[in-house]
């Protein structure tokens, strides 16, 4: 299964494709789509949606994870982003491509099998889940892959508590 990992923004967008089969991950790609602070916010959605769109279109990804929103202090901030996310998976929902979210926790868990784990020990594992030589950069781009390795393994134990109930 081909899943791509999204961690949404409108200054980066991280993005990772990952191939999951039998419960090993291999990494297809890895990136950021980056606009300029200086950019009419307009014109920052445009670029995301663009990007994305070419993303989909070369990947094909079977599922997509992203993570999830949370709300924080700063209202334009969260509604900034919110508008962001919308652009960012509209290429994925245009391509009928399902969509799961996963709260950071949910992702600290699984990676490193503890939810208050450090950034660095999510990039770590991701390093050593991968067979990488590096941890991957920028930490956007590294935590839309942990995403996606999220997903896969959230895949692998449902399928096994599906067939525990068989």
């Amino acid at each position: 299964m081909r899943i791509l990992g999204i961690d949404p923004g409108y200054a980066i967008v991280g993005y990772g494709v990952v191939e999951c089969v039998s419960g090993r991950f291999s990494l297809i790609d890895c990136g950021a789509v980056t606009t300029a602070a200086d950019m009419p916010f307009e014109r920052r959605l445009k670029i995301i949606y663009d990007d994305m769109t070419q993303i989909v279109g070369t990947y094909k990804p079977d599922e997509l994870s992203v993570e999830k929103l949370f709300f924080n202090t700063n209202q334009k901030t969260v509604i900034d982003v919110a508008q962001a996310r919308g652009v960012t998976l509209l290429p994925a929902i245009s391509a009928g491509v399902p969509i799961f979210e996963y709260t950071p926790l949910q992702v600290k868990s699984s990676i490193v099998g503890y939810g208050r784990a450090e950034k660095h020990q999510v990039q770590e594992m991701v390093r050593n889940m991968l067979h990488l030589q590096k941890i991957i950069k920028p930490d956007d781009t590294a935590d839309a892959v942990a995403l996606a390795i999220t997903h896969g393994l959230s895949l692998g134990r449902r399928a096994l508590e599906r067939s525990n109930k068989l």
